[in-house]
């Protein structure tokens, strides 16, 4: 499938101080002169914080990492997980829609996508809040149907209940994540019939459900702060080179009749 940078860009990207220092430390990882494996991350965590890759978010990232701008163009089309096109500036919902989920019901909740939000994926709102689409196998089988929205995974899903979270979503509020029929996590719904030994009834939700209810809000744009920077790689004897990253400016973008310009400038 061909896959296309939109027609209608921003002007400028640039990190945010957090996040520059995220992807500034994610680079150490790698050893010197090997700072373009940090590639998809680092598109990732522009996405996350623009909510879609842009052309100057390309770019930008290609600087970062000294790269030409058509080899970090080829990784972004490539990639299905980044989104050429703007998306909801509230939620962007993907409804798996493989194996499990088709079985279960996958398919009414596209419906209900269509209706609250637009006819075809990929298409925003009319108020711009949300767009969706259809995703291949997410992981979460056993709790099919579900949909990713943001960081999260919302599981054991219904008609009614993902018509119920999108309204909450309209509303600024942040419905909780995980299985949505009371289950803690993928065990069977009337409770352990086995490891029960492992179920210390101490804790209301599993670690992922509990971490999203920690942070508060995982469906807003990523700015770096919501939690600690952590490298722990850094550091250890043999690990990895120190970054070789030069300051990198926000990316403008370049007007097509300049380009054109310059190309012929070359010609002559």
């Amino acid at each position: 499938m061909l896959r296309r940078l939109h027609k209608d860009q921003p002007d400028s990207f640039a990190f945010t101080p957090a996040n520059l220092a995220w992807a500034e430390a994610q680079i150490t990882k790698y050893p010197e002169g090997r700072q373009a494996s940090a590639i998809i991350p680092l598109l990732w965590r522009a996405q996350e914080q623009y909510g879609w890759l842009t052309r100057p978010a390309i770019e930008y990232v290609s600087d970062m990492l000294g790269m030409a701008y058509i080899r970090g163009l080829e990784v972004a089309s490539f990639y299905f997980m980044f989104q050429l096109q703007p998306v909801g500036s509230v939620a962007h919902i993907q409804i798996c829609g493989t194996t499990s989920c088709m079985i279960c019901g996958a398919e009414d909740l596209m419906e209900v996508c269509k209706e609250k939000i637009a006819a075809k994926p990929h298409e925003l709102s009319t108020d711009g809040k949300f767009s969706w689409e259809e995703v291949e196998c997410l992981g979460s089988c056993s709790n099919a149907p579900m949909a990713q929205i943001g960081k999260d995974y919302y599981e054991d899903l219904t008609k009614v209940r993902m018509g119920e979270i999108i309204d909450e979503l309209a509303a600024g509020d942040v419905p909780l994540p995980g299985p949505q029929n009371g289950r803690y996590a993928s065990e069977p719904l009337n409770g352990l019939s086995s490891l029960v030994e492992y179920d210390s009834g101490e804790t209301q939700y599993n670690a992922s459900v509990q971490l999203a209810s920690d942070i508060g809000d995982t469906v807003k744009r990523i700015d770096g702060t919501e939690v600690p920077l952590t490298a722990p790689w850094q550091g250890k004897i043999g690990s990895v080179a120190k970054s070789a990253t030069k300051p990198v400016t926000a990316k403008k973008a370049v007007p097509k009749a300049a380009k054109a310009s310059k190309v012929k400038d070359n010609e002559k």
